[in-house]
């Protein structure tokens, strides 16, 4: 008998991916967080959250709580600390081991941004729900428009790392000796200098190629089948390894979302720059390119 309750518990276990209906069989037992939001209206996440969620599940804001607060020159969404992360997750009653499911309404940056952090606080028994708030409805998964009761406090807590991250110096460092691929997660216009509206100067960092992150998803809104993104990635990173590869966007957000997609095509191992173009632009001593070429 206990071998069958840990084999069962053992198939449950999601660390990159779950299906809303996957999601609806383990409910119970499952830590779910809301990371809906805008970029270019901070509230409306939580609007969103308010008029209906998936039921217990808490809503996690962007700005205040999968960030730190920025100073102008360290990007728009600075990694928050870890300790502080933790302590809120557990406040909710996030327990250790347990497994935590990330949504969002905006295929899925925001909850990448979510399971990279945890990854990052050594937790990873995290997944993201495949095609996020709108796959949960449509699946017909019941909604919640009061806040969940308080949880007891859980006993989670920062464990050693489980994500790579690389510093400002590093990608300085990388202009000359290119030992890394920097790829931008940023639409193709934006990362050649068309049409920015988020950070003040537009264009990418030298060297840096693009893969826009809504391409690692089907027209269904869900991520591409495994092995489809697996070809398509191999095809962008050439000769490069997976541990070679450094993801950044406009602020470290949907640059999660391409390390999502790596680790689900089995192609794990790649870092986040996580001040990413926002912190890049902010000194106008380092080098910027427009256009659509490396």
């Amino acid at each position: 008998m206990t071998a069958s309750r840990e084999t069962n518990h053992q198939a449950a276990r999601h660390t990159t991916l779950i299906s809303a209906a996957q999601l609806q069989q383990a409910l119970a037992g499952v830590f779910v967080a809301d990371c809906s939001h805008e970029l270019s209206d901070p509230g409306a996440g939580e609007r969103d959250y308010a008029s209906g969620h998936i039921p217990g599940a808490i809503h996690v804001h962007l700005d205040r709580d999968l960030a730190s607060l920025p100073n102008g020159s360290n990007g728009r969404h600075p990694l928050p600390d870890r300790a502080a992360l933790a302590d809120l997750l557990a406040r909710h009653g996030l327990r250790s081991g347990q497994q935590v499911v990330a949504y969002d309404r905006a295929q899925g940056p925001y909850a990448a941004r979510l399971w990279w952090l945890l990854r990052w606080l050594g937790h990873d028994q995290v997944a993201v729900l495949d095609g996020g708030w709108q796959s949960w409805g449509a699946a017909g998964g019941a909604v919640q428009t009061t806040s969940p009761a308080p949880l007891p406090r859980g006993d989670f807590s920062p464990r050693p790392s489980l994500a790579q991250f690389v510093r400002v110096d590093d990608i300085v460092a990388n202009l000359q000796h290119r030992q890394r691929l920097l790829v931008d997660a940023r639409s193709l216009q934006r990362y050649g200098g068309d049409g920015e509206t988020l950070d003040p100067k537009a264009g990418h960092i030298p060297g840096a190629v693009c893969r826009f992150f809504r391409d690692n998803l089907g027209d269904d809104g869900r991520f591409k089948p495994a092995q489809d993104l697996r070809t398509e990635w191999l095809a962008l990173l050439g000769k490069r390894k997976p541990h070679e590869i450094v993801n950044q966007c406009g602020s470290g957000v949907s640059a999660c979302h391409n390390i999502l997609a790596l680790e689900h095509a089995g192609l794990g191992g790649s870092a986040l720059y996580p001040g990413s173009w926002s912190e890049w632009c902010a000194d106008p001593d380092r080098p910027m390119v427009r256009g659509t070429e490396p």
